[in-house]
C-alpha cells in the first residue's frame, strides 16, 4: 500500500469512494453532505487530499489532511492537527487503510510541530472508533459540536 497526495485525474473517484464510505452515515443522496463527500478537488485546493492506493494503482481510501490555516479546519486550536472525511473503500474495508491514513496524517502533524491531534466524528461510526481508539484517541466531550441542527460530532483526541 502506498499514501500519497492525490492527483487531479482521481478526483472524481475518491469523491465517490468517500459518498460510498459515508453512505450509511447520510441521509441519502438528497443529503447536501454527499455533495461535499463527492468534491474531493475542493479538499485537494484548500486542504491537502491524500490517498491511498495499492501496488496496481486501485484506489483503496484516501483523508483529507487539514494544514493550519485551511477552511477545512472545524475543531484544532493552535498546536494540534486535524483531519477529516477518512474514507475507506467499502472493498478495502478491514485491510489497514484506514491506519495508514490516520498515522499519515498523524506524521504530518508531528512533523509540522504539533501536540496533538484531534477529529470529529458521528456517534454512529463506531468502527471508525475502535480505530481510534486503536492508535490511542480519547474521548474529548468538551468540544462536541453540532454543524448543522440535527448533527451531533463528537470529538477525539492523540496527544503526543
Amino acid at each position: 500500500m502506498r499514501v500519497r497526495l492525490a492527483e487531479p485525474s482521481e478526483y472524481a473517484a475518491l469523491g465517490e469512494l468517500t459518498a460510498a464510505a459515508y453512505a450509511d452515515f447520510t441521509l441519502g443522496p438528497a443529503d447536501p453532505y454527499v455533495d461535499k463527500l463527492r468534491d474531493a478537488r475542493a479538499r485537494a485546493k484548500e486542504a491537502e487530499l491524500w490517498v491511498a492506493s495499492d501496488d496496481s494503482g486501485t484506489l483503496l481510501g484516501c483523508v483529507t489532511w487539514c494544514p493550519p490555516g485551511s477552511v477545512w479546519r472545524e475543531i484544532s486550536r493552535p498546536g494540534e492537527g486535524e483531519f477529516r472525511m477518512l474514507a475507506v473503500s467499502p472493498s478495502a474495508q478491514g485491510q489497514g487503510v484506514g491506519v495508514a491514513l490516520a498515522e499519515h496524517c498523524i506524521a504530518l502533524s508531528r512533523a509540522d510541530g504539533d501536540s496533538a491531534m484531534v477529529l470529529s466524528s458521528l456517534p454512529g461510526m463506531a468502527a471508525a472508533h475502535r480505530l481510534y481508539a486503536r492508535l490511542g484517541f480519547e474521548r474529548l466531550p468538551e468540544r462536541d459540536w453540532s454543524p448543522v441542527p440535527g448533527v451531533e460530532l463528537i470529538a477525539f483526541r492523540l496527544g503526543y
